[in-house]
């Protein structure tokens, strides 16, 4: 499976046979601040349908299949030939949005035999209960490491040491290009020890499942819009 990450918290993730998008944002300036994704889809997930963040599929080519992971049963559905698995959570619940916290949720999903985690834009500590569900069934975590109206950094050791998913892709930190006052991911990299730490030159990595790692490693990727 090839990853790529766009921005904040969207990701392409494609295989010989499908390709999905994540929580694309409003592109410009008035948005989000990062630049339209551009790029055909088959299927994109959206953590919400009401955050110009986690969004706006409007630029995203083709004709993709559009799931809000909320409108998701509770035990999950099969989309596209994927089975997508919604962990309800909400925004952080002291943080001043100028308006009520929206809900939203964490998706699980297999593809190309990996098993992906996206935390959407959960802004607190994570469910005990869905710890307990997601603890040894994630291989790849796309992680909200920007702290600031999404999770502490403090309740997000705990989920990864919880979960223990073989690679942790940090999302949703600050960029000179997008909008928002959050953490840099170095915040978040300097709480763990370099040796568990790889940063990739490019915005993309292909990952195969015979060769994940047997203890946790972080991997960072460049934005690419």
């Amino acid at each position: 499976m090839k990853i790529t990450f766009y921005a904040h918290a969207s990701f392409r993730l494609e295989t010989p046979t499908i390709v999905i998008i994540t929580d694309p944002y409003t592109p410009g300036r008035g948005g989000s601040g990062f630049k339209p994704i551009d790029e055909p889809a088959d299927l994109v997930l959206m953590s919400s349908a009401t955050d110009r963040f986690h969004s706006d599929p409007s630029h995203i080519l083709g004709d993709p299949t559009v799931v809000n992971a909320m409108d998701l049963p509770r035990g999950g559905d099969t989309v596209r030939g994927v089975h997508i698995k919604p962990f309800p959570t909400s925004e952080s619940l002291t943080f001043d949005f100028g308006r009520d916290p929206d809900a939203n949720a964490m998706s699980l999903f297999s593809l190309g035999g990996l098993r992906v985690l996206h935390m959407g834009d959960v802004g607190h500590a994570i469910d005990a209960a869905h710890l307990r569900d997601l603890a040894g069934t994630v291989d790849i975590m796309l992680a909200l490491v920007g702290a600031h109206a999404t999770i502490a950094l403090d309740d997000l050791d705990a989920a990864i040491a919880a979960i223990a998913p073989k690679i942790v892709i940090p999302m949703h930190y600050w960029s000179p290009d997008g909008v928002l006052a959050i953490e840099p991911v170095k915040t978040f990299l300097s709480r763990y020890p370099a040796s568990t730490v790889q940063r990739i030159e490019g915005s993309s990595i292909t990952i195969e499942p015979g060769s994940l790692p047997a203890t946790t490693q972080i991997v960072v990727l460049r934005e690419s819009r």
